[in-house]
């Protein structure tokens, strides 16, 4: 076993130590054009091809940082015969079939973890089973390689997200497990406290990681919209005034609720570096349309909350004077669209000016390397023919023909579990 990584996460841009991956596998394409919308997607992807671009992304996390795989770290927490049965408690009655975990209860680790992943086929041996037009007992993980929305640091906890959608709630209570109970993490997890079901489940808190961001130690920039309500916010306040009597910040950006591109704050705001970060202009920057929210906690109170002009403006009042580049360049509206449908926004540090993104987003690269950022291929990191080291800003590319069609970037696809507090 690798060494135990205790949870540290101070900033979105720190050195990354540990992140936690999920290789796309049967589950991305076990579904059909007439359940592909319930599962959140609006087209099937190509695995093969997926895949590949995966291993882009995991090939150069494994240059710099210790990848974890889910599917690896829940088979691993389910040879612990009490875990097991109660994390298949929590599963099968949270998908309304309690009875289901007798029927998976002696399965192997391996086996279990992934069918919990790629789905339980639905056995008809009864009159009902049989005219079911389901497949599943538990449906396939589809979006599980998006492994940002299920958990998220900030300093030494770990927030287990409370997903917008049913069929993603599977993901939180994994992620939260592995977190809580794999040998390798050392870490906090905070869970949204559970709510009555006869409450509408539309006031119930949600909160997902790709609208979750560590600006710095005491702050946070959240957005707020069809992932994540003001409710799932509030229960990250309460934890933070709970938690410490230190000045807390907490930027809170609403976003829209079309098109689907807008789910997340980091399809259209993402750190780059100390003093860089990447944005979609007419969200970020438009008057009067999207409020910009400043939280301040002092004392474990909140002192007070102010509308401002937008997060660049809150950050820099703090002292984080960031430069704004622009996803998709600052001339052409409709190159800036068709960037951000591609997840030109979302980009992941690994380092303090060290990013990765699709290549394909050529207007944004281009925008990057007139701010000093070099632009290199994954291919040619993992060949060791460059470093990220030899460079003080750099982009590095993964090809995203397939994976940006699933609805995400290489953000959505990592959750990191600790980065280096001195780097």
């Amino acid at each position: 076993m690798t060494k135990r990584f205790k949870t540290h996460i101070p900033s979105e841009i720190h050195p990354l130590e540990a992140v936690i991956l999920h290789k796309p596998g049967p589950e991305v394409e076990n579904m059909t054009p007439r359940n592909a919308e319930r599962a959140l997607y609006s087209d099937i992807l190509n695995l093969s091809i997926a895949s590949r671009e995966y291993e882009q992304l995991k090939g150069v996390l494994d240059k710099v940082s210790q990848p974890f795989e889910v599917g690896e770290l829940l088979a691993g927490i389910l040879e612990d015969p009490k875990v097991k049965e109660n994390l298949l408690a929590d599963i099968c009655c949270n998908e309304g079939v309690c009875n289901a975990k007798e029927l998976l209860l002696d399965l192997p680790a391996k086996e279990l973890s992934r069918q919990l992943i790629e789905g339980v086929p639905l056995v008809k041996d009864t009159l009902t089973n049989f005219l079911s037009e389901e497949r599943y007992l538990l449906r396939p993980l589809h979006n599980l390689f998006f492994t940002r929305d299920s958990a998220m640091g900030a300093n030494g906890n770990i927030f287990a997200g409370a997903m917008a959608n049913k069929v993603r709630e599977r993901e939180s209570i994994i992620m939260g497990a592995i977190l809580k109970f794999h040998p390798q993490f050392d870490t906090t997890v905070y869970f949204p406290a559970p709510t009555e079901k006869n409450i509408n489940r539309q006031l119930q808190p949600t909160i997902e990681g790709g609208d979750f961001q560590v600006g710095r130690s005491d702050i946070l920039v959240i957005g707020t919209g069809v992932r994540t309500n003001t409710q799932g916010i509030d229960f990250v306040l309460e934890t933070l005034k709970n938690e410490t009597r230190e000045k807390r910040h907490v930027i809170v950006q609403e976003l829209p609720s079309v098109p689907e591109s807008f789910i997340h704050l980091d399809m259209v705001f993402t750190f780059l570096d100390h003093d860089a970060c990447m944005v979609y202009e007419p969200i970020i920057f438009e008057l009067n349309r999207y409020r910009t929210i400043h939280v301040v906690l002092d004392n474990g109170k909140v002192k007070r909350i102010t509308q401002e002009a937008n997060i660049p403006a809150v950050l820099k009042s703090l002292d984080m004077d960031l430069k704004p580049i622009s996803c998709g360049g600052s001339a052409d509206l409709w190159i800036q669209e068709r960037e951000q449908w591609h997840s030109g926004a979302n980009f992941f540090a690994f380092a303090p000016g060290k990013v990765i993104g699709y290549e394909r987003n050529i207007h944004t690269l281009n925008e990057l390397n007139k701010n000093g950022f070099e632009i290199i291929t994954a291919d040619d990191v993992i060949k060791g023919k460059k470093s990220p080291d030899d460079y003080r800003r750099c982009v590095v590319t993964i090809q995203g023909s397939e994976l940006a069609r699933g609805g995400g970037g290489a953000r959505c696809m990592t959750m990191p579990v600790r980065r280096n507090p001195n780097g």
